[in-house]
């Protein structure tokens, strides 16, 4: 054999060889490799979420302790915490709430129990602290705790921000 035949038959299977391989990386045909992290337990965001560690206090300090009531606004509601909390709002609430806070929102009509109206006179002349812990903790069947979400002073700001729905 020539030398030229020769060196064609290295670059065809140098070719293939390649071609091969660039199928895999490409994952045009998926491997699924063992990973350990596939194989531990895991959970879903929202989806019942560990319990807090007894006798831990968390990084930004207790933003209420259970047992004793709902907790005061430490947030004065001035023209920075309505902005903050209207960004807020706007990001985690407005899709079921609405933009105005009637529980009209883009996602509302898809969800099966409705979004409260945030401008009624029961939410409106309720302590802040009760907005609070429905942000903090959620209603069962009806809205996700967002806790984990928002910090402690994010939940004053929406609570401040959400007083402007009233009269």
């Amino acid at each position: 054999m020539s030398l030229i035949k020769r060196l064609l038959i290295l670059i065809a299977v140098v070719v293939v060889i390649l071609g091969v391989l660039n199928l895999f990386t490409y994952e045009v045909i998926k491997v699924d490799w063992l990973s350990f992290m596939e194989i531990q337990p895991s959970f879903r965001p929202m989806e019942k979420p560990l319990p807090v560690p007894e006798n831990s206090i968390p990084v930004e300090g207790a933003a209420y302790i259970p047992g004793m009531g709902a907790p005061v606004n430490p947030v004065q509601a001035d023209g920075v915490s309505i902005e903050r909390g209207r960004l807020l709002y706007d990001v985690n609430c407005a899709l079921c709430h609405g933009a105005d806070g009637k529980g009209a929102g883009s996602v509302a009509p898809f969800l099966q129990n409705q979004p409260a109206d945030l401008t009624t006179e029961s939410v409106q002349t309720g302590s802040d602290g009760a907005v609070f812990m429905v942000i903090s903790n959620g209603s069962p069947g009806r809205m996700p705790a967002l806790n984990e979400n928002l910090t402690v002073r994010d939940r004053w700001d929406v609570v401040n921000y959400v007083r402007t729905f009233g009269p």
